[in-house]
C-alpha cells in the first residue's frame, strides 16, 4: 500500500517494529513479502498516511478498527480486502490498536490466483468475501485466531497454495512474467510496441492482455515504475539534486518529471524529499 509518506509524524516512527517475512520458494514468483504490525496509538492520537502507488497489490487483514480513508468516494468496507494497483495517491487516518496482516504480490503475481479481469480492481479495494465467499470468511477468522506473526504466515501459505491448485494457468503467467521482468530491468524506460514484440502479441491484444492480468494499462505501469525507481534512485544517493534525478530515470523534460511525480505523491519532488525519506516499495528487494 506504500505507507511511506505522511504530512503529519510517520507512522513508522512511532510503532512498534514492523514483521517481515518472504513466502517460500514455491510461493516466491507470487508474492514478494508478507509483513505485520501490532500496535496501539496513545489516546487521541491520530496519524495520517499518504498512500502512493507503488506497482505492486496487496491483500490487507485487519483484525482490529479499520482505517479511515480520507479521500471523497473511497473507503474501506471490510476486514479483508483486496487493493488493486492504483495510480494516484490518498489519505488513510489510522487511531487506536491496529493490528494489520498484509501479503504483498509481485506485480504479475495476482493473476494465477483469481479468475476475474485485473483491471475491474484498479484504483480500489474488493473485500475477499464478495471474491472467493466462504473460504474469505474462514480465512479471515484462521487468521484472527493466530496469535504469532509466524502462524498467520503459515496460514497464509497454505490459503495461497490451495488458491494456486485450482487456478493456476501456466503460459499465461509464463509470458506476463516476462514483461514485467522487462520493465523491471528496463525501469520503466520501455515503449509499449517494444513489449508487446517480446510477448508475440500486435499491440491492441497485448494491452487488453496486461490490463486483464495485470490489473492496470501498461502505459499507466511503465509511469508507476518511473516513479518508483525516483524514489529508489533518491533511496540510495540522498544528495543525488532533482536534475540528475529526472535524467537517470528517464526524464528528459523537467516539467514531464515534476507533473508525473506530482499527479504519483500529490507532493512536487522538492517538497516529497523534503518532508519524507525516499523509500521505494517496487525495487526495495
Amino acid at each position: 500500500m506504500g505507507l511511506r509518506v505522511n504530512p503529519q509524524p510517520s507512522f513508522f516512527s512511532i510503532t512498534m517494529p514492523v514483521h517481515f517475512a518472504p513466502p517460500s520458494k514455491i510461493l516466491a514468483p507470487y508474492i514478494k513479502r508478507y509483513w505485520a504490525i501490532e500496535n496501539v496509538l496513545d489516546k487521541n492520537e491520530i496519524c495520517v498516511q499518504r498512500i502512493i502507488p507503488t506497482g505492486l497489490t496487496e491483500l490487507m487483514l485487519y483484525f482490529t478498527q479499520r482505517p479511515k480513508i480520507l479521500t471523497v468516494n473511497k473507503y474501506l468496507s471490510d476486514n479483508v480486502a483486496l487493493f488493486g494497483h492504483q495510480n494516484d495517491f490518498y489519505d488513510m487516518e489510522l487511531k487506536g490498536k491496529l493490528s494489520v496482516f498484509s501479503i504483498v504480490f509481485q506485480p504479475q503475481g495476482l493473476m494465477p490466483f483469481f479468475k476475474f479481469p485485473l483491471h475491474e480492481i484498479c484504483n480500489q479495494n474488493v473485500p475477499l468475501r464478495h471474491l472467493i465467499g466462504q473460504a474469505g470468511r474462514d480465512l479471515e477468522e484462521k487468521m484472527g485466531d493466530a496469535s504469532e506473526f509466524h502462524q498467520r504466515v503459515s496460514i497464509a501459505e497454505s490459503y495461497l497454495l490451495s488458491l494456486l491448485k485450482t487456478n493456476y494457468a501456466d503460459f499465461e503467467f509464463r509470458r506476463i512474467n516476462h514483461i514485467v521482468e522487462l520493465i523491471k530491468k528496463t525501469c520503466g524506460n520501455i515503449n509499449i510496441g517494444q513489449l508487446a514484440s517480446e510477448a508475440c502479441l500486435c499491440r491492441k491484444q497485448f494491452e487488453r492482455i496486461f490490463a486483464e492480468h495485470i490489473g492496470i494499462s501498461p502505459k499507466q505501469y511503465l509511469k508507476i515504475i518511473r516513479f518508483q525507481f525516483v524514489l529508489f534512485q533518491k533511496q540510495q544517493n540522498d544528495a543525488m539534486n532533482m536534475l540528475d534525478l529526472s535524467y537517470l530515470s528517464g526524464y528528459f523534460d523537467q516539467s514531464h518529471f515534476i507533473n508525473d511525480f506530482k499527479s504519483m505523491s500529490g507532493f512536487t519532488p522538492k517538497q516529497y524529499f523534503t518532508e519524507n525519506e525516499a523509500c521505494s516499495d517496487f525495487f526495495d528487494n
